[in-house]
């Protein structure tokens, strides 16, 4: 495996991790609002855990609708200007979110999310591959990792954010319209409570156009995924994308760790009201399970590939994610809810690691991949919706398990041999090597 002179010049190689770091910042912000943003819509629309989930299904939908046509737009664009297009993307559904909240329109909201789900799939099809081959492909779950680092602190920082814009005192507020004197009274309160989250989302779609400006003026330079990423076989022989098994068990692998990932950062408030821990507590779960994933990918950053293999750490993390499901399921209240943010320390190097490991090789598909990688995504809106619709037939945590265990096995399958599915050994590289005239 080599890396093109294509690739940007170590003078340009530290502002570009700058600004793809505040690209990965940006979108993890704006992805794990959803958390809180499930609780906020379940009070104020009266909705029940599964109405309330379709906050994740709206959302991660989208990237499983728009992936393929963001590799198309990209293909056209470039992945620099297909970023900056993505961020405008993303501040229209902001500014829709902002305005159907404000109109009290709980389906106008999921259509917005849809949207800021569309810039954040031509947003992701160009930022992951582009940091995974800004360097050797061997060495990308480093990179990977230093973004995530970036993504989970804005994970961090938004529960927090949300919590004090919008959530603040919300287990009292929820008590004074229980109280409320009539009907009207009630739907006056929850009226003033929805009105807090249309000027978030008013200046967050401001912050994305100036962003969107920045990126596109600035000295990011394009990168050729063919040249850089240079495909696998003799004499680039492979030219069909279904010639690239480890390339598809990596788009399900994708599917299930995005599905575990939720289940561990967004479902935990919905889990941790399952169990009756007050509002005010749960609306700050979130956060714990991204500063988990912070530990882990510091944790990542260190140990690979000096101590141990982007692959293994991958079996490793899964591991640790079964042992740790196990954990929520046999205790309970806020010890179960500290297992399942903990399995955020598991799921940190999961992404960073299966990214690279499906993409390797791919050549002039590397586009192509990556969106079909992204489409994986929707695991996100689908596997929370199984875990939400299970808990209503048998109890919530058997339910947890059920889901999480056999996401964890796959994980591991793809980390130990999955990852290697049709791609050459060491000995046949060499030999193909040494026939290309």
């Amino acid at each position: 495996m080599t890396t093109a002179a294509t690739a940007p010049q170590q003078s340009h190689y530290v502002m570009s991790m700058v600004i793809i770091g505040i690209l990965f910042f940006i979108f993890g912000f704006v992805t794990w609002l959803n958390g809180p943003l499930t609780i906020f819509v379940k009070l104020a629309f009266h909705l029940d855990n599964v109405s309330a989930f379709l906050i994740p299904v709206a959302f991660y939908v989208s990237y499983f609708v728009l992936a393929l046509p963001s590799a198309a737009v990209l293909k056209r664009t470039g992945m620099k200007k297909g970023m900056a297009l993505g961020l405008f993307v993303m501040a229209i559904g902001a500014a829709l979110f902002g305005q159907f909240i404000d109109m009290h329109s709980y389906h106008g909201a999921l259509g917005a999310l849809f949207v800021i789900g569309a810039g954040l799939s031509l947003l992701q099809t160009a930022s992951n591959p582009y940091v995974s081959i800004l360097g050797p492909i061997e060495s990308g779950a480093r990179r990977v990792a230093i973004m995530g680092i970036c993504n989970k602190a804005a994970g961090a920082l938004a529960p927090l954010v949300f919590g004090w814009l919008v959530l603040s005192g919300i287990g009292s507020f929820e008590q004074e319209v229980k109280a409320a004197p009539s009907p009207e009274a009630a739907q006056a309160l929850l009226n003033q409570f929805i009105s807090r989250v249309y000027w978030p989302y008013m200046v967050m779609a401001a912050v994305m156009v100036l962003l969107a400006i920045w990126v596109a003026r600035s000295s990011l330079p394009e990168i050729k995924p063919e040249g850089a990423n240079q495909e696998i076989g003799a004499a680039g022989t492979r030219r069909s994308i279904f010639s690239f098994p480890h390339l598809w068990l990596g788009v399900l692998c994708i599917f299930v760790y995005v599905g575990m990932e939720v289940m561990a950062g967004d479902a935990i408030g919905i889990y941790g009201q399952t169990l009756g821990l007050p509002l005010d507590a749960v609306k700050h779960f979130t956060t714990y399970t991204m500063l988990a994933m912070l530990v882990g990918y510091f944790v990542g950053l260190v140990l690979i590939p000096r101590v141990i293999s982007q692959q293994g750490y991958l079996a490793v993390s899964a591991v640790l994610g079964v042992l740790l499901a196990f954990g929520a399921w046999a205790t309970h209240g806020y010890a179960s809810v500290a297992f399942v943010a903990a399995l955020g320390f598991a799921n940190a190097m999961m992404w960073p690691a299966i990214f690279p490991l499906a993409i390797k090789g791919l050549g002039d598909h590397t586009e192509f991949g990556s969106a079909l990688l992204i489409m994986g995504i929707v695991g996100g809106a689908l596997i929370p919706q199984v875990f939400v619709h299970l808990a209503e037939l048998i109890p919530m945590q058997a339910a947890f398990l059920l889901v999480m265990l056999p996401g964890y096995i796959y994980i591991l399958f793809y980390g130990l041999l999955g990852h290697r599915a049709g791609q050459p050994t060491r000995a046949a590289a060499v030999d193909s090597a040494a026939a290309t005239p």
